[in-house]
């Protein structure tokens, strides 16, 4: 049994969601779980739908809803044209979930209040109508589909719009669920992003959470590999929007590809690795738009050589500082300042320390006043904004001789603010002005990919 998810772009349109068919069609023998994201731009469109509702724009809502409904019943009439039978139901199926979002919406909109948990639901409905409509087709196609509603069997905790997997409970229920899918079928599908509580309450896994629902799936059925389809040729050295001639990545570690999702490289949800770490499940990141390509295979570290694979970057971060002279020989203080960032769920990327200063970088986008706040109280804090953090990412990169000089010989003429290495050896980072990145990541690619001078381990 094979897991294959299918991003925004894979099923953006007819044409798209064509080739996805085939490409399912073609590991018919593999038996497929099919996991689907919402078509591309729809989950933007209901999260604008869910802020139109909270502050009563009627009008807005009205026309935006009626986009969404609009663009799944002409897909589902193009995909079904040959098929009126399946299409009458697909397009009724589409308006039946479409007139409960509807519903739900009005109502938001009458109180002018919206809770998580309402919100949840509504940025769901871009799933279970793309899941909806391209079970149909895969029908229509000859392909006996089974459908799964990811909701009966992705099990989070109780925070709505970032769900954290229970996985005991998802390991509990999937095998069954996709076995009883299976009888009869040629493949299943299912939807990526969406879950619920234990109470049944629906949640949701957080944006770009279809490639980990997909993993946790892969986990569950003791899955033979994991297939995550998007719409480049696999992994690259670094970001071509930023850099040119990036390197095609033909093989790279899970460690490899956990740091370069975290430190901000687009083509892995961060915490994907992770379930297949478990079981050694191999994931291969592969192009719909080229499915005949190789694209990247993600392995255990023994099959992986050494060596610096990609130059990645968070390009919005802010720094903190935290100097205080009560640090210095006393224990507990780190403690203290972390409880504060775990209290307001604030998430630290790098931390450097000295004997009476912190420094940590977070997301331009995450709520620091409480944290300062509270730091204040007993610690001197400057906030830096406007940062950038660049990112080496490499099996073993601190062992190979020359590696600090060739790192940080193209940042002669800017400033470095942090620097930090990872304790796995995978990774050394650093900060500098946001405005100098693209100028910072293009050089230090080409010194890394492009120079012809050899890095060898010592």
């Amino acid at each position: 049994m094979i897991v294959m998810k299918f991003g925004g772009t894979s099923v953006a349109n007819f044409e798209a969601i064509t080739r996805t068919i085939f490409i399912i069609g073609g590991k018919l023998d593999q038996k497929p779980v099919v996991v689907v994201s919402a078509l591309s731009k729809v989950t933007d469109l209901l999260y604008r739908i869910s802020d139109a509702a909270a502050s009563r724009n009627v009008e807005e809502m009205e026309m935006l809803l009626a986009q969404l409904r609009e663009r799944h019943v002409n897909l589902a009439g193009d995909l079904l044209a040959q098929s009126p039978a399946l299409k009458e139901d697909a397009v009724a199926e589409v308006n039946r979930i479409c007139d409960s979002l509807d519903s739900l919406a009005r109502a938001v909109c009458a109180v002018g209040e919206l809770s998580d948990r309402n919100k949840a639901i509504i940025i769901s409905n871009g799933e279970l109508l793309s899941s909806t409509v391209i079970c149909y087709a895969m029908n229509a196609k000859g392909i006996r589909t089974g459908f799964i509603d990811a909701r009966r069997m992705m099990v989070t905790n109780d925070s709505y719009l970032k769900g954290e997997p229970v996985v005991e409970e998802i390991l509990t229920r999937v095998p069954g669920m996709v076995e009883e899918a299976y009888r009869g079928m040629d493949a299943v599908i299912t939807q990526g992003f969406i879950a619920s509580n234990l109470k049944g309450e629906q949640t949701v896994l957080g944006r770009g959470g279809s490639d980990y629902s997909a993993s946790l799936i892969g986990l569950a059925v003791d899955a033979e590999r994991i297939e995550i389809w998007t719409d480049v040729d696999g992994v690259r050295s670094a970001d071509p929007r930023k850099v040119e001639n990036t390197k095609y990545l033909e093989k790279i570690s899970f460690e490899e590809a956990a740091e370069m999702a975290h430190f901000g490289a687009k083509v892995l949800h961060p915490l994907t690795i992770e379930p297949a770490v478990k079981k050694n499940i191999p994931i291969y990141v592969l192009n719909s738009m080229n499915p005949s390509g190789k694209g990247t295979a993600i392995l255990r570290s023994e099959l992986i050589e050494d060596g610096v694979k990609s130059v990645s970057f968070k390009e919005n971060i802010r720094v903190i500082n935290i100097f205080s002279m009560r640090m210095i020989n006393t224990s507990g203080f780190l403690r203290r300042v972390f409880e504060i960032f775990s209290e307001s769920k604030v998430s630290v990327d790098l931390i450097s320390t000295s004997e009476a200063n912190i420094s940590v970088t977070v997301d331009a986008a995450e709520k620091i006043e409480a944290v300062v706040k509270q730091l204040s109280e007993f610690a001197e804090v400057i906030v830096d904004d406007d940062k950038s953090q660049v990112s080496v990412i490499g099996k073993n990169i601190v062992k190979l001789n020359g590696m600090l000089k060739r790192t940080f010989a193209p940042l002669k003429r800017c400033n470095v603010y942090m620097i930090s290495q990872g304790a796995s050896f995978v990774n050394i980072s650093f900060v500098v002005d946001r405005e100098e990145l693209t100028e910072v990541v293009q050089s230090l690619h080409h010194h890394l990919f492009e120079t012809p001078e050899e890095l060898e381990t010592f």
